[in-house]
């Protein structure tokens, strides 16, 4: 892992365009997060190509199925040695547990408790009475008795997590600096105040990807942390 906290998310769908943003802020960054979009577009391929820059790799699947097909498909990533592979911590434990037991020696597993596009109505129209605090916390505990190595979480939630969980590994997107647009996240905080409550890794996106000079965004972000 590097010592540079932040991975940048390259969800796009053109190789060229993710490989060329990647070459031109890698310095500035400690990670590559490949989520969705990229994978069904590039699949492995995909990932041996960014592989080439020299960063580590973070595979944001969000895994989440039965127990016996979610540790098939981490079988099928383990010859790519991602650093981090996510799954869905609703998923159940039976289903975490299988997955890292699937995943290979050197990748973290970390579950998703609840998405920073998510708030309390979403979590009511969806049958969660709990609100978001509460609902990451029972599924992080729910992690760490599953054995995984660390939670998926927003920034206001994860200090409160690491209070209960000392060692987790805490990975925080929908991160924006002040003057950053939300889009469709509700629930964020900047990198620094992330760093500072206990992540210890940040995926940072569109604040990169969108900027005019995504090498100087990638800089400023750097020199909060």
């Amino acid at each position: 892992m590097s010592h540079n906290p932040v991975y940048l998310a390259l969800d796009v769908p053109r190789l060229d365009a993710a490989e060329a943003l990647a070459r031109k802020v890698k310095d500035h960054v400690g990670g590559i997060k490949l989520g969705l979009e990229f994978f069904c577009a590039h699949g492995h391929h995909g990932v041996r190509e960014l592989q080439k820059i020299g960063l580590p790799i973070f595979l944001d699947l969000k895994l989440h199925d039965i127990p016996n097909t979610v540790a098939a498909a981490m079988q099928a990533i383990n010859t790519l040695n991602p650093a981090v592979v996510t799954i869905h911590a609703a998923g159940g434990r039976a289903m975490m547990e299988d997955a890292k037991a699937a995943a290979g020696e050197n990748t973290k597993v970390v579950a998703v408790t609840v998405l920073t596009s998510l708030d309390d109505d979403d979590l009511t129209a969806i049958g969660i009475k709990a609100d978001p605090m509460e609902q990451a916390l029972r599924l992080a505990e729910l992690s760490q008795a599953a054995g995984l190595d660390g939670i998926v979480c927003s920034g206001h939630e994860v200090g409160a997590i690491h209070k209960q969980w000392k060692d987790g590994y805490f990975v925080v997107p929908g991160l924006r600096l002040p003057d950053s647009k939300l889009a469709d996240q509700k629930r964020i905080v900047s990198p620094r105040e992330a760093r500072d409550n206990g992540a210890s890794l940040l995926v940072v996106g569109r604040p990169i990807r969108g900027a005019e000079d995504p090498l100087a965004a990638a800089r400023a972000i750097e020199e909060t942390l």
